[in-house]
């Protein structure tokens, strides 16, 4: 008897009688789309209920708080289940037997086991690895060549003459990453008093020189075709796939050359989600099948091209799977390039400074709206 199948067996039988219709997911924009979760629905005569989450550590707290009663899928970015969540017992594992073979779907860099997925001790696997992605920074290439951002990396965004030429996404983890990464240092160390204080002076030059700050990631793209701004600090994929989709090719994402010598010289930061079963202790028997139905070539491609935010899947390494993609959709994705770019890009963990370094970015943002 497996792991999984064992647990539900725990539970009385009007308890998981009552959980076989329903599933409850929290989870970043995209798997809460109806296009992704119609299909399961009707399949699996089941009502499911998503809610999308705007923050990691927020959504942390709130499975900490008790919320492993409501879900029974969390979506996270990758560090989050094999440093915090499994630790804590906040998840459970899934089974083996049932996901490993579905890994020989995966392109080369995240084949079995993969790090992100796996416990410490190598023994668990803690979720599905699906959506993931570059982080670096989003210019014109009309009026800066990739090239040139990729050489001048987070230096031009710093520099008095690109003053009012770029915008801040206002993903509040990600500018903290990215301003520590352009200060110099990895964001995935604890810092020092004197990193600390070049972080400030870096974060409120970052913050003060941009023509304005947004959490809309669209809002910012259409500023950058209509030429209102160059750029945007930071910038991933997906921040402006929806809008090389339409057409814009001259938006692009670009890791810069060179990065902080604790990253091994890697300029960007790399993502990728980590999908698992919560502990909750009535766990709807759908979600392993939920996971499951996600590897589905049809699905993981409606993954890829949720409403609203378009992602690399990791399944992509399937040709049943890229067999779905067109030329222009691959071309949104910047998937010629999107290897490349990964290598240049550290991975996505744990900030140990964070408090510290969020108090001097709100520091920072309420100052300049001052």
């Amino acid at each position: 008897m497996s792991a999984g199948i064992a647990a539900a067996s725990l539970l009385p039988d009007a308890a998981r009688a009552a959980r076989e219709n329903e599933l409850n997911i929290y989870c970043w924009e995209g798997y809460n789309s109806d296009k992704v979760l119609d299909p399961f629905r009707r399949e699996f005569n089941t009502n499911v209920k998503a809610q999308g989450l705007i923050s990691d550590p927020d959504a942390v707290n709130q499975l900490r708080a008790g919320d492993t009663k409501t879900w029974d899928i969390i979506n996270l970015n990758n560090s989050w289940g094999r440093r915090q969540l499994y630790p804590e017992n906040l998840i459970k594992p899934l089974t083996k037997a049932r996901f490993e073979p579905l890994w020989d779907m995966m392109l080369p860099e995240f084949k079995w086991p993969y790090h992100w997925a796996m416990s410490e001790d190598g023994e668990q696997l803690l979720g599905m690895i699906q959506r993931y992605g570059p982080s670096g920074i989003n210019v014109n290439t009309d009026k800066v060549s990739a090239k040139t951002a990729a050489d001048e990396g987070y230096d031009m965004f710093l520099s008095d003459d690109f003053k009012g030429k770029y915008a801040v996404l206002m993903y509040d983890d990600w500018v903290i990453m990215h301003t520590a990464m352009a200060a110099g240092f990895s964001p995935f160390k604890e810092l020092s008093e004197a990193e600390i204080a070049k972080f400030d002076t870096v974060m409120r030059t970052v913050i003060n020189n941009a023509a304005f700050l947004s959490d809309d990631m669209n809002a910012i793209a259409l500023n950058m075709i209509n030429g209102e701004i160059i750029g945007s600090f930071p910038g991933s994929v997906y921040t402006i796939s929806a809008a090389r989709f339409d057409g814009n090719l001259n938006m692009m994402n670009v890791i810069p050359d060179r990065g902080p010598a604790e990253t091994g010289g890697k300029g960007g930061v790399c993502w990728m989600e980590l999908t698992s079963t919560v502990n909750n202790p009535q766990l709807s028997p759908r979600a392993e099948e939920f996971l499951e139905y996600c590897f589905r070539p049809e699905t993981a491609k409606n993954v890829s091209f949720a409403e609203g935010t378009y992602n690399p899947v990791a399944q992509m390494g399937d040709k049943r799977v890229m067999a779905l993609f067109s030329t222009e959709e691959l071309q949104a994705l910047q998937f010629d390039t999107l290897s490349e770019s990964m290598s240049k890009c550290a991975d996505f963990d744990t900030i140990p400074s964070y408090s510290k370094l969020h108090e001097i970015f709100t520091s920072a943002v309420r100052e300049r709206k001052a």
